[in-house]
């Protein structure tokens, strides 16, 4: 429990900030699209993420700085594209209703989460780098450092993605969508721009 504590307590810490996957999950819940597949897929990646770095594989990452160059700059043009389409869509005649699909199928919907996760280097600095590397100070109890952020992952991506499912009935009024998506444009364009200038 000495491990897995401040293992949860760093998930927590780390995954609450507003990003582009929260946001992502958030509008999938409202939308109602796929959102058991887009939670289950978000909380995966995020404990295979915090497993590899605890596994020691951060420090090579880190110092790999042609790939994360090459990961950077794919975040920041993917970023800039889904920030244009919530701008987009906040123009539109048309608003989206609580029970639109944002995505047509299951795949599409599943190429998203996975863009929205693994095309941002930040995800990778914040599991496999930071966790990882907070994860090796416990020796032995690593692992169970490893567990706590990894339920930390699970129970947030659950919670907001089912929470915002749950509340979408309240919150179908054409206003509150274009609110959304300024919101969303805005977080997206704020990480392309600090992922444009961050200095790996």
């Amino acid at each position: 429990m000495i491990a897995v504590i401040p293992g949860l307590l760093m998930g927590f810490s780390l995954i609450i900030a507003i990003g582009a996957q929260n946001a992502f999950v958030i509008r999938q819940g409202l939308s109602k699209s796929h959102l058991p597949l887009v939670v289950v897929t978000c909380a995966s990646a995020d404990v295979l993420l915090i497993l590899i770095g605890t596994g020691g594989l951060g420090t090579p990452i880190q110092a790999n700085t042609a790939l994360l160059e090459i990961i950077r700059w794919f975040g920041v043009l993917y970023l800039l594209w889904f920030g244009y389409k919530s701008l987009r869509s906040v123009f539109r005649a048309q608003t989206l209703s609580a029970s639109t699909n944002t995505h047509s199928s299951r795949t599409k919907a599943l190429l998203a989460t996975l863009a929205i996760t693994f095309l941002n280097p930040h995800v990778y600095l914040d599991t496999v780098i930071f966790v990882g590397s907070i994860a090796n100070q416990f020796g032995a109890d690593r692992w169970y450092f490893a567990a706590g952020a990894s339920t930390a992952s699970i129970i947030w991506f659950a919670t907001i993605g089912f929470g915002a499912q749950a509340a979408s009935k309240y919150l179908a009024k054409p206003i509150f969508w274009k609110i959304l998506d300024s919101c969303i444009a805005i977080v997206m364009f704020t990480l392309a721009s600090t992922l444009a200038f961050y200095s790996f």
